[in-house]
């Protein structure tokens, strides 16, 4: 199976970024499955109901929040009647939404996406994503009742994303971090076969502080001050992310490979 999935989407132009090239990718990689994580397409924060149908309408099989993930109240009730929306598995336990789901893809295959919140450097106490992530894995082996299992890791710290790509190692396809809006450069298929990447990146213009215009997030850095409220940036973005093929059969990922179109960045593809 050939899978996307493009990191955190940044505002206004990350939106765009998503809905010029994602239809063209789609086709000319010929992708089975495509996941977004879309926890700050709207002003920077949050998700709103309007946003993810035009991330979804892009071409998006699913989208994944984070911490942000009912930064726009109307997500609340949005999630209910959405199921291709999934937020974190231990958000908290009265969160509404779902933390995984099983998708069809084309060919009769299922795809199992899930989402978990690290505790390292994060603002809330959230529940232990270790434990949250087990009785999923255990429910849908990889291979069985889903021939690929994607889990979104979002989080600061890159030793909690290496942790849990060695948790989910031979029962996860894809174990990908979302968050920090900065693309790093280890993807790699693990010893048991499953495909990892600490930090897919945003889908947002890099010319900025992760994804932020620059001038207010440096007069805090400079000052230690605040004057107004942060805002995206809104030049041309890069598109960002991972793509792995896997094996139907055994659910293990062949091939992963950074993705990085258009912006300021170095160009990378399958």
């Amino acid at each position: 199976m050939r899978i996307l999935f493009l990191g955190d989407v940044m505002g206004r132009a990350g939106r765009a970024a998503v809905k010029e090239h994602l239809p063209r990718l789609r086709e000319e990689w010929r992708l089975d499955f495509v996941v977004v994580n879309g926890e700050n397409a709207s002003n920077g924060m949050g998700l709103s109901g309007d946003h993810a149908k035009l991330l979804l309408d892009a071409g998006a099989d699913c989208l994944t929040l984070g911490d942000h993930a009912f930064d726009q109240k109307d997500m609340l009730q949005f999630i209910e009647s959405e199921p291709r929306i999934v937020r974190p598995i231990n958000y908290a336990k009265g969160a509404p939404g779902r933390g995984y789901r099983l998708y069809n893809a084309p060919g009769g295959r299922k795809v199992l996406v899930a989402q978990v919140l690290g505790q390292v450097f994060m603002k809330r106490p959230f529940d232990d994503p270790f434990s949250a992530i087990e009785p999923v894995l255990k429910a849908h082996p990889r291979g069985g009742q889903a021939q690929a299992v994607i889990v979104d890791m979002h989080c600061e710290a890159t030793s909690e994303k290496m942790a849990m790509g060695h948790y989910c190692d031979g029962r996860a396809s894809l174990v990908v971090g979302t968050h920090t809006h900065v693309p790093t450069a280890d993807a790699q298929v693990l010893q048991g076969g499953t495909g990892y990447l600490s930090d897919a990146g945003m889908c947002g213009d890099y010319d900025s502080v992760i994804g932020m215009d620059k001038k207010e997030p440096m007069r805090r850095f400079i000052t230690g001050m605040a004057k107004t409220r942060f805002t995206p940036a809104t030049g041309e973005a890069t598109l960002s992310g991972v793509y792995v093929e896997t094996d139907d059969r055994t659910g293990a990922a062949q091939t992963v490979r950074m993705v990085r179109i258009g912006g300021r960045l170095q160009q990378a593809a399958p």
